[in-house]
């Protein structure tokens, strides 16, 4: 099968360098048949942490058209410009990346959020794809997990209005569910633009009522499959944003979810927001807590938002953080 433009996932500022990566992949793993299986890394990229199995999967590349526009506080923006400069980021739209992480753990098989889903398209809704490259169908899902109930993170749990898979637990924050089932969801202090708020909220009561079957709700500090995974409340994002924290014997990966949407951006300054937060003052005090502890720590993390795959660390940097991303790593 040809591969398309949307399987070479190649971020903003490293596009010559990912395009390198992905011709030596190639390299190393010569393409099957035409009816082969249909693609491998880099739109997968699999990993370990300890001795689970673990995998990025990109479903989306896109751009933010607002760009700065949609960063706060506006009084900032000469600032956040002379950073990206500084990093050699082009001015203009910013990239949004949207990487689904995948465990498997014996006979669990474990999502943290699911992306757009939808049919695929040109620039998203890949995920369902990458599931299947690595032989995993959606039966085999035994359990997902809501950071919150944005589309690029809820959506994909419902196909044909139903399950998308139907044997897994769906996990949230109740108050994920509450601030979406309220009459009147307060957007009051978020920047975003109002006016499709009201398909945006119609469409999370939607979903989260196909997946009340499935639905088991959660409590900060909850450690599932054995410690496997605990939960963090991460309140500001939204009121029920959540926080994932993976842990095999001794390794660990924290996932992040949308304490950062730009790789410079909310490490920089923790201070800065983007216009999607409906708390902003709230997710500058969650990210700064987070921030401070992986980096005194060195915790390997995982970031929704962050450059293809999205591994790596944070690092203290002056007045603020610098994103360390993971140097990539073939597995044998």
């Amino acid at each position: 099968m040809p591969v398309p433009d949307r399987r070479t996932f190649i971020g903003t500022s490293l596009a010559g360098l990912a395009a390198s990566f992905s011709q030596n992949a190639a390299a190393a793993n010569p393409p099957g048949p035409p009816d082969a299986s249909p693609f491998r890394s880099p739109f997968v990229y699999p990993f370990l942490i300890g001795e689970v199995e673990a995998w990025s999967i990109s479903d989306a590349n896109l751009m933010l058209g607002e760009g700065l526009d949609l960063m706060w506080p506006r009084e900032a923006h000469p600032e956040m410009r002379e950073v990206m400069g500084n990093h050699g980021e082009p001015e203009g739209a910013l990239p949004l990346y949207v990487n689904v992480l995948v465990l498997r753990k014996d006979k669990e098989v474990i999502l943290f959020d699911a992306g757009f889903g939808g049919p695929v398209r040109p620039r998203l809704g890949w995920f369902a794809d990458g599931l299947k490259s690595i032989g995993i169908a959606p039966d085999d899902v035994t359990a997902g997990f809501l950071s919150h109930a944005h589309s690029d993170h809820l959506n994909g749990f419902v196909a044909d209005g139903k399950p998308a898979f139907p044997n897994a637990a769906f996990h949230v924050l109740p108050d994920e569910l509450a601030f979406w089932r309220a009459n009147e969801p307060d957007f009051s202090k978020s920047k975003r633009a109002k006016g499709p708020l009201p398909k945006m909220i119609a469409d999370a009561r939607k979903y989260f009522d196909i997946l009340e079957p499935n639905t088991e709700t959660l409590k900060d500090g909850d450690q599932l499959f054995g410690g496997l995974v605990t939960v963090h409340a991460a309140p500001g994002h939204t009121a029920g944003h959540a926080c994932f924290r993976i842990t095999s014997g001794d390794d660990e990966l924290l996932h992040l979810m949308d304490l950062a949407h730009h790789h410079l951006l909310m490490f920089a300054d923790p201070n800065w927001t983007i216009a999607f937060d409906h708390d902003p003052e709230q997710s500058v005090v969650t990210r700064k807590k987070f921030w401070a502890e992986a980096a005194a720590k060195r915790t390997r993390c995982f970031g929704f938002h962050l450059p293809w795959p999205g591994i790596g660390h944070i690092l203290p940097e002056a007045n603020g953080y610098r994103w360390w991303p993971e140097a990539w790593r073939w597995q044998q």
